[in-house]
């Protein structure tokens, strides 16, 4: 697979790794890719009909600990990118060593212009490379991406604040039910919302926002009451987006 140069719009702020997501996001999307953020600790993925998926890694500055997560994603898929702005260092002072590196790693490089002309320009492609694939994280990785809806993540985003996940959205989505029903049974939020796994979700409780009154009755704890509004509102934002 060979990318092509999308034009986007320059950002006029201080850098940060998530003004590279958009701009990543836009040249996939430009190549026919469906474009999800941190799935499965990937930054960025990209998914095109039957085709393996596309994984980009986005960093500021090239170093080791980008370096070793590229190659830990050739488990995934042979088209790994790696990211970064067009001004680091190292694309100005050492460009042919680099390029020698991800060509014998097997990953691909791209290059985000934020101040200058505004490219986002692929410089190389992955060339041949076969380590060992795990096909079990695979199906997670294009499970969880599939299950998940919308987009409701930038690529790069801090973890520790949590992240949308596809389970996350189903539990929200049961208790936004109970805060505007009330209290009640398993059966009947299952019906209602048509969510197989409702009374699975509520027993585990894995978010703290559930409580269980009574055989097979739920209500909402005081914990969900205070979080689900702040989720709710990261969900309504995702989906403008």
């Amino acid at each position: 697979m060979t990318l092509s140069t999308v034009k986007i719009k320059k950002v006029p702020k201080k850098t940060i790794e998530t003004d590279l997501y958009q701009p990543v996001k836009q040249l996939l999307e430009s190549q026919g890719y469906e474009v999800k953020g941190e799935i499965h600790q990937c930054d960025v993925v990209g998914c095109r009909n039957d085709e393996m998926p596309v994984i980009v890694e986005l960093k500021l500055s090239v170093n080791i600990t980008l370096l070793m997560q590229a190659v830990e994603r050739l488990s995934l898929t042979d088209t790994v990118y790696i990211a970064i702005p067009i001004t680091s260092n190292i694309l100005n002072k050492q460009a042919k060593s680099l390029y020698k590196l991800i060509r014998m790693l097997g990953l691909g490089l791209i290059s985000v212009d934020l101040t200058g002309s505004g490219l986002t320009s692929v410089m190389i492609d992955p060339v041949p490379y076969k380590p060992r694939k795990s096909s079990r994280r695979t199906a997670r990785l294009l499970g969880e991406f599939n299950r998940r809806e919308g987009d409701p993540n930038s690529g790069g985003a801090d973890r520790s604040n949590g992240l949308m996940t596809a389970y996350r959205q189903r539990a929200l989505r049961l208790a936004k039910y109970l805060q505007e029903n009330g209290q009640c049974k398993a059966s009947a939020i299952a019906a209602a919302l048509e969510e197989p796994k409702a009374r699975n979700i509520l027993y585990a409780d894995v978010y703290g926002w559930f409580e269980r009154h009574g055989a097979g009755q739920y209500g909402l704890s005081s914990k969900g009451a205070d979080e689900i509004t702040n989720w709710l509102t990261r969900a309504s934002t995702a989906s403008v987006n």
